[in-house]
């Protein structure tokens, strides 16, 4: 079935529906700009969930654009049956830390289960989604391939489409906007939780949008030919999103998806550092009140590496000295790192400058000593395994310049390719 397009606030009046409204109503005028799918889908009364029993997988950043829970929101809903939570990393709370995992348990403010996808499962068994006629996903997602929540609806849509249950994806926005796509793309090899799928690591796509690719995609999803064909998908779309807004245009509050991104600050930082800050000397501001943002390199000064990194003459950044404090309350001075420009950022540029000032700056390289087990780590979350091969040949000497070529030609190529799923 082909998505439906309409032109103002309707009901969804059929299950596999998929709308995009480009009409503005009245009530858009006030602030938040736009209306997020939790929202439009109170606005139409929940008619889509009428009838049916309710599984609902979400995390503390899952609220309305007035704030409310989306847990609160269906369970105070007359005409929704929630009968079950799910919890993706970080817990249903979020406050959970990274990769540990998280135990069922019962939710403390309406005494329904709650699952956990990041335990003993990654993927709902049967047994969890027994009795139920659909679930509802509800996830913030920040943009980047590796941030485990768009794996977790991946797991989670193949579980249902197996089981005969309805997936509903209320859509939010990308807080990087939906127009920068930048990094490698995933080689199939090195697909895991940490790359489920074979995008660039800056995607550019809403969950919404990666949902219904997924489902209309042959060969993405890892369910049968006919698990696929019986699977039921309803997005619930945002009202007055547009590509080009990055998150302080929509005039929603930030609502930290997991403890080590606690503001838009540390949003735009993750695709910046995360990787290049993965092995070796480099430190980038865990602990500190700028996640992400904060570089420091054992044995450089701050001024050694502000000058090594204004050298490299990365678009759309500048760099700022700063003293923070840590975690245990001692002062640390390093770089912060400003976009200056944003529409000439680009995203992942600098983890791989860092990665090779690690290699020229270490010796012996952390790159050569790694064991397999973090070399494997490593590539799970870069997804190239060119480069490893050549930063392990190269070292310090490393020509970024065709790695950065290739992945600007592969990431117009994945935007083609994935257009006719872009809802906005």
């Amino acid at each position: 079935m082909n998505p439906i397009f309409i032109q103002k606030p309707a009901k969804l009046l059929l299950p596999f529906l998929i709308c995009i409204l480009s009409a503005s109503p009245p009530f858009l005028e006030a602030k938040p700009a736009i209306r997020l799918g939790v929202d439009y889908l109170e606005d139409t009364s929940f008619g889509i969930l009428k009838g049916k029993r309710v599984g609902l997988l979400t995390h503390p950043a899952g609220k309305n654009g007035s704030g409310r829970s989306t847990v609160e929101v269906l369970f105070g809903a007359g005409p929704v049956k929630l009968v079950a939570l799910f919890g993706p990393e970080h817990g249903i709370y979020g406050d959970e830390k990274a990769a540990v995992p998280v135990d069922d348990k019962v939710d403390r403010r309406t005494g329904l289960p709650v699952y956990s996808l990041y335990g003993k499962f990654r993927k709902p068994t049967p047994k969890m989604l027994a009795g139920l006629d659909c679930l509802v996903i509800d996830l913030q997602d920040v943009g980047v391939r590796c941030y485990t929540y768009v794996s977790c609806m991946r797991y989670a849509m193949e579980a249902c489409f197996e089981a005969g249950v309805e997936v509903v994806v209320l859509d939010r926005p990308n807080p990087l906007g939906g127009i920068k796509v930048a990094g490698p793309p995933m080689d199939e090899k090195w697909m895991s939780y940490v790359g489920a799928f074979r995008m660039p690591f800056v995607h550019g796509m809403t969950i919404g949008e990666i949902a219904l690719w997924s489902k209309k995609s042959p060969g993405v999803l890892k369910t049968t030919e006919g698990a696929r064909r019986r699977g039921k998908l309803t997005i619930v779309p945002m009202i007055g999103w547009k590509r080009s807004m990055t998150w302080p245009a929509t005039g929603l509050a930030w609502h930290p998806t997991s403890p080590n991104i606690p503001t838009l600050d540390s949003v735009a930082g993750y695709p910046m550092t995360g990787l290049g800050a993965q092995m070796g000397k480099f430190k980038h501001g865990i602990g500190t009140r700028h996640p992400f943002r904060f570089l420091t390199f054992e044995g450089k000064t701050p001024e050694e590496l502000k000058h090594a990194l204004e050298s490299l003459r990365i678009p759309g950044l500048s760099y700022r000295i700063k003293t923070l404090s840590d975690s245990s309350g001692k002062k640390v001075r390093g770089v912060y790192l400003v976009i200056s420009d944003w529409a000439a950022w680009k995203p992942v540029d600098l983890p791989f400058h860092m990665m090779k000032l690690t290699a020229a700056w270490q010796s012996p390289s952390p790159f050569s000593q790694a064991n397999k087990a973090q070399s494997g780590l490593f590539n799970k979350h870069v997804g190239s395994g060119v480069w490893w091969e050549t930063l392990l040949r190269d070292g310090g000497k490393i020509d970024l310049a065709p790695f950065l070529t290739k992945w600007e030609k592969d990431s117009r190529r994945f935007r083609a390719q994935v257009a006719p799923y872009l809802l906005y």
